[in-house]
């Protein structure tokens, strides 16, 4: 591995944000991995090959320590909306369990995409979950990034 090349692991990585960034990684020299519960779901995409597939749920902090150990920056793209009756406390608890096993394994710094909000206003519970998974990546004494989108539209995204 040179100096340059970061070992990465990209949750999220069936999703929108996460399909496209990953090749990037790849395409940068990076060693990439990435975590899905369900693997299959990766079968047919084309830099398939080029990454380990790490089987995890952040729903359980144990699932994720094999991906997690060895990794310098974690990727953090995924959201619990529209998978769940109680989102908001699966939101706060996936970013819990991400954060014990990044501490535990030694990651370097966490990117967390995260959704565009005004400051001071009333939000809903969406953007508030959203807001409060940042503020628990921020509080974790990992450096963190915590990037804020605006919703996201292209071909093959959720909002398309």
């Amino acid at each position: 591995m040179s100096a340059d090349e970061l070992r990465c692991l990209v949750t999220g990585a069936t999703g929108y944000i996460g399909g496209r960034l990953t090749p990037v990684l790849l395409e940068r020299g990076h060693d990439v991995r990435v975590l899905a519960r369900n693997p299959d779901k990766l079968a047919d995409i084309e830099w398939r090959d080029r990454v380990k597939v790490e089987r995890g749920d952040l729903g359980a902090t144990e699932s994720l320590i094999a991906a997690f150990d060895g990794v310098d920056v974690v990727y953090y793209l995924v959201h619990s909306m529209g998978t769940s009756s109680d989102f908001v406390e699966d939101e706060a608890r996936s970013a819990r369990n991400v954060v014990a096993a990044a501490q535990k394994t030694g990651v370097k710094r966490l990117v967390y995409l995260g959704g565009l909000h005004p400051s001071g206003k009333n939000l809903s519970p969406h953007l508030r979950s959203r807001v409060a998974v940042g503020e628990i990546l921020l509080a974790s004494g990992i450096e963190t990034v915590v990037l804020q989108a605006g919703i996201v539209v292209g071909s093959g995204s959720a909002s398309f």
